[in-house]
């Protein structure tokens, strides 16, 4: 049996799901590598050391779990779809003005900022694709998520290497926002499960108020 062969069996709606989770991971480590690739770059124009700048990756890193709470909170509520579309347009957002950053102190609390928004990604993408997907296909999507984090990393890498001589640093963080169009794009054809409210108002049911015919039980009008 083919390792794809429960890929293949995915509907249109349920791959356009998996797809937005995969590129929604994917750009998540495009744009947090992005700055590891420019540290010394950027420390010069701040003219500040590589040890200060190394500041905002703590910073993005340490506000992930804030985020993963936070972003987890509103799916759990609104739904996972427009929460990861929601995420996506935040970090990228983030990103994007981080090429406009004119101070240290401005880069650092972009990338907090952008921590916030990053934290939240994998757990809303991931819990949205596997509520989606049949549960023999839940192991290699599984992993295909999680493959698009090195994904990340080595586009990261590949646009450092042919854009940084062209257009700086800060334009970096400008082609690190637009690829944020498509993967919105791909979220808005998921379909997601009912938030909390709504799906318990769906389980408990509305009034009933006459018997059903035959069982002895109710049933509403």
């Amino acid at each position: 049996m083919s390792l794809l062969a429960p890929l293949r069996e995915l509907d249109s709606i349920q791959r356009h799901t998996v797809l937005a989770s995969f590129l929604g991971w994917t750009l998540d480590a495009f744009d947090y590598f992005l700055l590891t690739f420019v540290i010394v770059t950027v420390a010069k124009e701040f003219d500040v050391s590589t040890a200060q700048i190394t500041y905002a990756l703590f910073l993005t890193l340490a506000a992930r779990p804030l985020g993963a709470l936070l972003f987890g909170r509103l799916a759990d509520r609104y739904g996972r779809r427009p929460i990861l579309m929601l995420d996506v347009i935040l970090f990228s957002l983030f990103e994007f003005a981080t090429a406009f950053a004119s101070s240290l102190t401005a880069l650092l609390v972009l990338r907090f900022l952008f921590g916030v928004a990053m934290g939240g990604e994998w757990g809303v993408g991931a819990s949205l694709a596997m509520e989606s997907i049949p549960a023999k296909a839940r192991g290699a999507v599984s992993g295909l998520l999680q493959s698009g984090y090195p994904c990340g990393f080595f586009l990261a890498a590949l646009a450092n290497w042919l854009l940084v001589d062209h257009v700086g640093w800060r334009g970096l963080f400008v082609v690190g926002a637009i690829p944020a169009c498509w993967c919105c794009t791909s979220a808005a054809r998921c379909r997601s499960r009912p938030s909390g409210k709504k799906a318990r108002r769906r389980r408990s049911g509305p009034a009933c108020s006459k018997p059903c015919a035959g069982t002895g039980g109710w049933r509403s009008t």
